[in-house]
Order: structure tokens, then C-alpha cells, then sequence
């Protein structure tokens, strides 16, 4: 199996002579619908929760600086209201789009989420399975479950589930082959909003990542039988509202197989009237499956939180007001100590949130092109994000780097300049050519640790790391809202030509996402209208 992930890593890859396959002209006719619907089901509405009351940015990212909410509607509408609701609407010559406060490749949205709870006050009686409908901010009933289920399945006296899965169709009408990356980094993205939502309110996750394929599938009611718009099952994320240590068993649940024989209700809406087949995805998607109950280390880290600066920005507006640039001004420069910020929220020894949700070492560093920042020269640097790759790097990297810590950066951030120089043409090469990367403060490349873990856990950390960095490019997204700029993912790179500007010549590390920070170029044609 694991030599299918290698096969697809690199039949998906752009380079300068040859993009991966795509689908050539779009069919816009059969553009997926952004919403997944079950048709027939009942709807039960959650409240249009407020944006701006809450912790601060911050607060939210800081161990226990927010006090538990109760968990009732109340609660459970605001935490879905601040990880997978609509942000806005926008709309010009005709044409009418919706924004969402989780972030996607080519605003396409892939990912699905799911609810599954015990009684909750003014929600439920009964222990259900729900569907989140983003189009309507309302949980949709796929199925009743016995109490006697939900006591075997819970891990505390409050606990609730939420599941999300793909649908790799909705970025492969646009993507091609290139599309499951992106859906990666969307599931990366929806885990860490999701995690973010869930500090507002004082609660905590633990991924369920003991759980394999068929029981994700069984317990949020997948698959569907259309192959051409089928929904994979991701990962199932315990949220704990109560603080209490969760009690995980890793045998074999025996709650599992009663959720096979409930009376699952409503049917999936069809999203196209044709589809295009990507064979490729549908074999990486199942060779990167996991089909038994092994977890990764979980690694211990150290706390160094006491860098995070506070700040007086409000959570919910970060999260509701955050938007992808489209282009950026080219002239936009930020102070050195806010690009330390930027720096000091992806390292999860600074800042555990979102980052605990991942039980494992982290993986990705960011190799990053400085442009505009005072008091920094311009060049290539590195942030080690783990101090035990550290070597490994300066051994895999070009010999001629520097590894020089740069001025006013704390000993216990690991960022070097790696070379000088103004890498700004650069970096919009490498990024397919689009200016944007270069006309930023800053742009950055995912550089992950590859080869090995993908060895040590097996075929099924594949996708994990690119969750990985898709929760990197969430905390990035909020704090460049919160530092009064803007951000956007960049998923078409030149994968190896990005590798040969670090000296990367094989396998033993990959770029995986890239990501452009700076003043933005808003388009004054679009109107912007309220999400509800």
C-alpha cells in the first residue's frame, strides 16, 4: 500500500515542464452543489450564534484561560457556528457565492461534518447521529441511537462527537489529480477551526484516531452507494466540555456495530449531473485507510506559552471576518516582532492550540521567503518546528546554508536564515507564477518530514500530514486577521524545484503546502452580504 502513496505523491506533482493531470476546461454545468443535503430528513435550526462576545484571540490559545461553557443549544450552536457556518455571501454580475469561516481550495469545500451527541438541554432527548447544514446553520436527524449505546460510547459525563469526511468529487471538478491534496488540507484546516471553536468556549478535543476506516464509516452512516460523489469518512474528534480526562479504550468498541443497525434517515443530494473520473484519487483515498486501531507516539512537549503576546482582538471576529486575499499590494510591510508572532502560533511548545489535537511529533516545518519585514534581510529561512529534526535538516539541506538565528528571535523559537538575498521572482515562480507569493510580507512552503513517519506508522499518516498543515494554515489565516493583514493558501507549487531551492534531493522530505502573508488587494467590484 505504501507504494501506492508514493506513486500517487508523485503523479500528482506540478513541475515546470508539466502540471499533474486536471480536467483541462471546466464544465461548469456540472460544478458540484456546495451543499450536502439529506433529502427527507428533519431539520432541527441552531441559533445564529454572536461573533464578537467571547475570549480574545489570545485567551483562546492560551491552556486554561477560558472557563467551560455548559453544554446545551446555546453552546453546541456557537461551536458549530464558529468552525463550519458561513462567514458571508458575495456576489457579482449575476453570480452569487457563499464564504465559510473554514477555509478551502478554491472556495469548494469538500469537507462534511457530522454531530454525535447524547441528550443535550434544549437539543435533543434522544442520543443522535446529525448532519451540520452550513447552508442553513442546522443540524439535520440521520438517526436515533438507545441510551444504553451512548453510555458505552461516551468517554465522560459530557462528551459529544463531532465526524468529518470528504467528498473528493467537489475539488476534483476544478483539480484533477492533483484534488485529494487539497481535500487534506481542507479536513487540516475544518480539524483546526474546529479545535479554535472549542477553546472559545473552554472545551478541549482528543481525536479518536484509535478507530480504523469501517468504524468511522459505520458509526456517521457512510458510504453512499454513487462511486462518483462518494463521501470518505476522515476522523471522529471527542470534544469535553466537562474537563475530565477521556477514558479511551482501544480495543475493539463494542458500541460499533449496533450503529450498523439503526434506521439512518434521509437521502444524500446528487452534487453533479455528470462527473469526470479520477481513478488515482479513489486508490490513494483507499490505500491511505486505516484498517487497524495503531496509534502514533504521542509525544510529550515542553510549554513555552509564555511567548504568545496578548492581544486584545476578539476571537469570533478572527474567525468571522477571516477571508483569503486574492492579490496582494506589494508594498505592505509588517514590524519583526508581529512576524515572530506569526512564527511563535505554529510551534505547538509556544502554542499548544490547535496543535494537541495531533497526538503525534510534529512533522512540518516551514521554509520561508522573507520580503518585507523590518529590520529582517531579505532571503530564505527555516522554522524547525520540531528541535529533533534539527540535524536531520542540516544534513538534508544545501551545505552552503547558514543556519544563523536571526536578530530578536527568542532562543526558543528555532528560526534560521538559511541564505540572503531577494527571493521575491522566486518565490511566484515556484508558486506556478502567481505574484501573490512574492508580493506578500512573507510566503512560506510546508516542508514535511516524509519518508519516515510515512514508514514507521504505515500508508494511513499520509493524509495526516497534510492535516497537519492545513491546521498551520489555519492559525495563520486568524493571526493575520488579527494583526490587521490578510493571508491565502497556495496548493499549485512547483513541487520540485521548491525541493531544489533547500537542497532537498530525495524523498526524506516534501513540500506539501505553501501559504503567502500580507497587505491585500480587495476587489471592489464583489458585494458582501450577511451568511444568514
Amino acid at each position: 500500500m505504501i507504494n501506492k502513496i508514493f506513486h500517487y505523491h508523485r503523479s500528482s506533482k506540478h513541475n515546470q515542464h508539466a502540471f499533474a493531470p486536471g480536467p483541462g476546461q471546466l464544465d461548469w454545468a456540472s460544478q458540484p452543489d456546495p451543499f450536502r443535503r439529506y433529502e427527507g430528513a428533519e431539520v432541527l435550526p441552531l441559533i445564529k450564534a454572536a461573533q464578537t462576545e467571547g475570549p480574545t484571540f489570545s485567551e483562546a490559545l492560551s491552556p486554561n484561560k477560558v472557563s467551560a461553557c455548559p453544554l446545551n443549544l446555546e453552546s453546541v450552536s456557537q461551536l458549530f457556528f464558529d468552525c463550519l457556518a458561513l462567514s458571508a455571501w458575495k456576489a457579482f454580475q449575476g453570480s452569487k457565492w457563499a464564504l465559510r469561516v473554514n477555509p478551502s481550495s478554491g472556495n469548494l469545500h469538500p469537507t462534511e461534518g457530522y454531530l454525535i451527541c447524547g441528550p443535550i438541554q434544549g437539543l435533543t432527548d434522544k442520543p443522535s447521529v446529525f448532519h451540520y447544514s452550513p447552508e442553513t446553520h442546522g443540524l439535520e436527524i440521520r438517526a436515533h441511537f438507545s441510551m444504553e449505546t451512548w453510555e458505552k460510547m461516551r468517554l465522560s459525563e459530557d462528551t459529544l462527537f463531532v465526524g468529518l469526511s470528504s467528498i473528493h468529487w467537489r475539488e476534483a471538478w476544478k483539480y484533477g489529480q492533483r484534488a485529494y491534496r487539497y481535500c487534506q488540507h481542507d479536513l487540516g484546516h475544518a480539524l483546526a477551526a474546529l479545535n479554535i471553536s472549542c477553546a472559545g468556549l473552554g472545551w478541549r478535543t482528543h481525536l479518536m484516531d484509535h478507530l480504523t476506516h469501517s468504524d468511522l464509516e459505520t458509526i456517521l452512516g457512510l458510504p453512499f452507494k454513487d462511486e462518483s460523489e462518494i463521501e470518505v469518512p476522515d476522523c471522529l474528534v471527542a470534544v469535553l466540555p466537562s474537563g475530565n480526562e477521556p477514558n479511551i479504550n482501544l480495543n475493539e468498541p463494542d458500541y460499533i456495530q449496533e450503529f450498523s443497525s439503526l434506521d439512518w434517515q434521509g437521502t444524500p443530494n446528487i452534487l453533479s449531473r455528470s462527473h469526470m473520473d479520477w481513478s488515482g484519487i479513489d486508490e490513494v483515498s483507499k490505500a491511505a485507510s486505516k484498517s487497524d486501531r495503531s496509534l502514533p507516539n504521542v509525544c510529550k512537549r515542553e510549554d513555552h506559552s509564555n511567548l504568545i503576546e496578548d492581544d486584545t482582538f476578539p476571537l469570533r471576529k478572527a474567525i468571522h471576518q477571516r477571508r483569503s486575499a486574492v492579490a496582494m499590494d506589494g508594498k505592505t510591510q509588517i514590524a519583526r516582532d508581529t512576524f515572530y508572532q506569526f512564527l511563535i502560533k505554529t510551534v505547538p511548545n509556544a502554542c499548544p492550540l490547535p496543535f494537541q489535537t495531533f497526538p503525534w511529533e510534529p512533522q512540518v516545518h516551514l521554509g520561508l521567503f522573507v520580503h518585507r519585514i523590518d529590520d529582517l534581510p531579505r532571503g530564505v529561512y527555516i522554522l524547525v518546528r520540531n528541535k529533533n529534526h534539527l540535524e536531520d535538516l542540516k544534513s538534508t539541506f544545501s551545505k552552503h546554508f547558514k543556519w544563523e538565528k536571526p536578530e530578536g528571535c527568542s532562543d526558543e523559537l528555532d528560526l534560521f536564515l538559511l541564505e540572503e538575498y531577494d527571493c521575491r521572482r522566486m518565490a511566484a515562480g515556484v508558486s506556478c507564477g502567481q505574484e501573490i507569493a512574492g508580493a506578500g510580507c512573507f510566503s512560506l512552503g510546508m516542508i514535511s518530514a516524509f519518508e519516515e513517519p510515512l514508514k514507521n506508522y504505515g500508508p494511513w499518516f499520509y493524509p495526516r500530514l497534510y492535516w497537519e498543515c492545513g491546521a498551520i494554515g489555519q492559525v495563520l489565516y486568524l493571526q493575520a486577521e488579527v494583526s490587521g493583514i490578510r493571508s491565502t493558501g497556495i496548493g499549485c507549487f512547483l513541487d520540485d524545484p521548491v525541493h531544489h531551492i533547500f537542497g532537498i534531493k530525495d524523498t526524506s522530505y516534501q513540500s506539501l503546502y505553501h501559504f503567502t502573508v500580507g497587505g491585500p488587494v480587495d476587489d471592489n467590484r464583489l458585494t458582501t452580504m450577511p451568511p444568514y
